[in-house]
């Protein structure tokens, strides 16, 4: 009893960094705390226990996570916290150094020891101190397990896979996250079950690559299936898919997503690059020719299709004419969302050994044309949208905004990713919660934004 009203007393808040397959891998831990009787806050100046998730793909976001852990560490003088603890991808491969460096933290925690957070927890406030779990991220167990969702109730993500088998050669997911592991269909559709159960209008579907779900079982993609089972689930309104590497979008994923009205007219396709000999030397495995060819078939199969790309600018050996090429591909093809990575050089990667580096201010000088270039496109792409009716979710009420009749809302279409795309900022006399839906018609237009009215007549009678 005594140890029970310990746990009960002990209040922890959790800081999620880096991409969104993080934030699923915070919401399981978040549970299994909870379960054990700790009290979860979002206050960090009043936890006794912070649990950072951190992110180890490039040096920017190494940056953001290690000054995450220094602040963090600071409420040991100014706040209540007892123990600090570094979990994810940086913590995993820098745990050594993490200690060495960083006396504050107490505990690191690998991308393969997510379920063993209690156990950490209960060690540090036992006393122990420097705390290491770093089991092998490739037998984690991925079966079915509750979440405690940390995004807005009405949207959530569904991690339909683990770890990454493509090797990159700028690339350290592999070695962070273990093979590629497909979880199983039933443990995925319990789990959408549950976040329909709870509110969730919106599922995003994510893994390191999407596309790969269930070549690992049969070499054969088993994403189509998966995403109609999917779409059966009652509750869920909108299913976006997220992380599609080219070479795996299949005709009989285009069907799906044409035939499944739930399934969002949106493909997130990373591509990095457009130069065959780059691509090459960055262990893609499409061609500038397949990219072209498979972005004609989307949008001849699906002509309203919102395509979303990134890009990688300065990687080694991207010579004046392949950053040319790049540009022109970039003018040509007219993605309708675009994101630009300067090139991080990373440690114990092949790229990181390749010669003809190329200087920092280079790669951001690359970067900043393509995202000037994208920024002509999207404001372009965003006029183009003047006069056109859509659905929209209502995101929230912008407070002191509006007439005396109206209300104006924050609200995203088929097109915008939370978090990653823009909005639409709409007028409207009918008072909405967050997460409904409503008809707009799209009356003006910013580079990333657009303007809407409410034209629910239903909503309106």
């Amino acid at each position: 009893m005594k140890n029970k009203e310990k746990k009960v007393s002990t209040k922890i808040a959790f800081v999620s960094l880096g991409c969104d397959k993080n934030t699923v891998d915070s919401e399981i831990m978040i549970e299994l705390l909870a379960e054990k009787g700790y009290e979860i806050i979002k206050e960090e100046d009043q936890a006794e226990v912070i649990v950072v998730n951190t992110c180890g793909f490039i040096q920017d976001a190494k940056e953001e996570s290690i000054q995450t852990l220094i602040e963090m560490g600071e409420y040991k003088e100014t706040g209540a916290l007892k123990a600090l603890i570094a979990v994810g991808c940086l913590a995993g491969r820098y745990a050594d150094e993490i200690f060495q460096e960083l006396p504050e933290v107490d505990a690191v925690v690998g991308t393969g020891s997510y379920e063993q957070i209690v156990d950490v927890v209960e060690a540090l406030l036992a006393g122990k101190r420097q705390v290491k779990c770093l089991l092998d991220a490739s037998k984690r167990d991925l079966a079915y397990r509750k979440r405690i969702l940390t995004t807005p109730g009405y949207y959530g993500y569904v991690k339909i896979a683990e770890g990454c088998d493509n090797h990159c050669t700028y690339c350290v997911i592999p070695r962070l996250r273990g093979v590629f592991r497909s979880r199983k269909s039933e443990d995925i559709l319990r789990e959408v079950q549950d976040m329909a159960a709870e509110g969730v209008r919106e599922l995003m579907i994510v893994a390191q690559d999407i596309t790969k779900y269930g070549k690992d079982w049969d070499g054969k993609s088993h994403l189509s299936e998966l995403l109609r089972k999917i779409a059966q689930v009652e509750g869920i309104h909108w299913i976006r898919l997220l992380y599609c590497y080219p070479e795996d979008i299949t005709e009989e994923l285009m069907e799906t997503i044409a035939e499944e009205p739930k399934i969002l007219h949106y493909v997130d396709m990373p591509i990095q690059h457009c130069a065959d000999g780059v691509l090459k030397r960055m262990g893609r495995h499409h061609t500038k020719a397949q990219i072209l060819q498979l972005i004609k078939k989307l949008r001849e199969r699906i002509p309203d299709i919102a395509l979303r790309t990134t890009l990688i600018a300065g990687f080694p050996g991207e010579t004046e004419e392949d950053f040319r090429e790049l540009y022109e591909f970039v003018q040509e093809v007219r993605f309708d969302r675009l994101g630009v990575f300067a090139y991080s050089q990373e440690e114990d990667t092949p790229a990181a050994r390749m010669p003809d580096q190329i200087p920092e201010e280079e790669k951001v000088r690359r970067k900043d044309l393509l995202m000037e270039l994208q920024q002509k496109i999207s404001s372009e792409r965003s006029q183009e949208m003047v006069g056109c009716q859509m659905e929209v979710m209502i995101e929230g009420q912008i407070p002191g905004e509006g007439g005396e009749d109206s209300l104006v809302y924050s609200a995203r279409t088929y097109r915008d990713a939370p978090e990653i795309d823009g909005f639409l900022f709409l007028t409207s006399p009918i008072s909405y919660m967050s997460g409904d839906f409503t008809q707009a018609e799209v009356v003006g237009a910013y580079e990333y934004d657009l303007m809407g009215v409410d034209v629910d007549v239903e909503h309106r009678e």
